[in-house]
């Protein structure tokens, strides 16, 4: 399915508090975080060029989110971050004055996140991020799972300390209990998605993300044309969108959101042009992008400055993570998780629909940006739908690279 934003609102300027935490003051916020973060490095921007040229394209660059912050995914970003802004806050009402990432080892700062908990839903990632966070600062944190969550996933998050609490239900009800249960105990929700009255920590995740773009930004020789990123509740999509339309203006590139075919809520909200919830239906394979209804704020950024919406099937996933993973020429290959392709998967369908290459201006000047957001996170599935372990996808790039 593939659809133009036809919104009254497409092409408009964000809403103030959108546009601060998006634009270029709020992308050098997260780098302050960063810098406080001794594992934090930027993350490859990989050329393809021998892709490029099977599809039909002039460049196409991929942001390899897989290997940021030793958590294998983009949501290393905002979670955390997130956290971290919330224990600083905490701390400057506390102590009555200005308080920085400096300040986060000192023990007076970390006795007060010592009462802090933080809880989350999670499909795998944000969870991770939000219990490495609490850890980092001595806070408690309690990651709330739906029954899809594979163990392996939950393991990762529990190896940071946190208490798993784990749902009978999908993402969106696991969401409601894990806000409904965080009320009850006087507990900090830090959820990447967000509703009518909850919009400001989700804010906080999604400025997280525009770390993605504005280092892209700053790799690439000139902006890209077009670029495909997966969604789930929309919160990457947006933080992109966003800084893109923030700090490109007029020459900010197409962007075109590309979610399963079997979770569409964003392509649907677009249809209908407002928040809506779509029904749960049978699981698909890009389990991080398993999501049924989007962030509020998510959608107020992409009614303005997303292009398009378009959604992919099982088999393209598939397709997408096996192409990473044994590349055309001599491009070097990519572990890319089944959700972490899903832009790429948007871009080969498009190119293949004469109807939707022409509706995007695809052409062989377009210069591409995708954003592979997770690595194998989880390694059972990885081996299982490419055939091929993680290590020995990234041991093909030492075989091709020259003495």
């Amino acid at each position: 399915m593939f659809l133009l934003n036809t919104h009254p609102d497409h092409n408009t300027a964000l809403a103030p508090v959108d546009a601060e935490l998006m634009g270029t003051a709020g992308a050098r916020e997260v780098e302050r975080f960063l810098k406080f973060r001794e594992d934090a490095v930027a993350t490859p921007l990989v050329a393809l060029p021998a892709l490029a040229g099977v599809l039909g394209v002039g460049t196409i660059h991929v942001k390899d989110e897989g290997q940021r912050l030793d958590l294998g995914s983009f949501k290393a970003l905002g979670g955390a971050y997130a956290v971290i802004r919330l224990v600083l806050e905490e701390a400057a009402r506390h102590f009555e004055r200005d308080v920085g990432f400096a300040d986060l080892d000192r023990p007076s700062v970390r006795a007060v996140a010592a009462n802090m908990t933080f809880a989350c839903a999670t499909d795998g990632n944000h969870g991770r991020s939000v219990a490495q966070g609490s850890q980092r600062v001595g806070a408690r944190s309690v990651i709330f799972v739906h029954g899809g969550v594979s163990d392996e996933r939950v393991a990762a998050i529990a190896r940071f300390g946190a208490e798993i609490v784990r749902v009978d239900g999908t993402y969106d009800e696991t969401v409601a209990e894990a806000a409904h249960v965080a009320e009850q105990n006087g507990w900090s929700i830090v959820s990447d998605t967000s509703w009518l009255g909850y919009e400001r920590i989700p804010g906080l995740v999604m400025q997280g993300y525009t770390a993605i773009a504005h280092e892209a930004l700053d790799q690439l020789d000139r902006p890209p044309t077009h670029v495909f990123v997966q969604a789930g509740v929309g919160g990457i999509a947006a933080a992109l969108a966003g800084h893109f339309a923030e700090t490109l203006g007029g020459d900010r590139p197409t962007f075109v959101v590309v979610e399963p075919a079997r979770a569409a809520c964003i392509l649907a909200t677009a249809r209908i042009g407002r928040v809506t919830k779509v029904d749960h239906g049978e699981p698909t394979v890009m389990a991080m992008l398993e999501c049924y209804e989007p962030s509020l704020v998510a959608w107020r950024v992409l009614s303005r400055v997303a292009d398009a919406f378009m959604t992919v099937e099982e088999e393209d996933a598939v397709a997408a993570m096996n192409r990473l993973a044994r590349p055309a020429g001599g491009d070097p290959a990519i572990v890319s998780g089944e959700s972490g392709c899903v832009g790429l998967a948007g871009l080969a369908r498009a190119l293949a629909e004469p109807d939707l290459r022409a509706a995007l201006r695809l052409d062989p000047s377009s210069r591409i940006l995708l954003v592979n957001t997770e690595g194998a996170t989880d390694l059972g599935r990885y081996e299982q739908l490419v055939g091929a372990s993680p290590a020995v996808v990234a041991g093909r790039n030492r075989e091709v690279t020259p003495a």
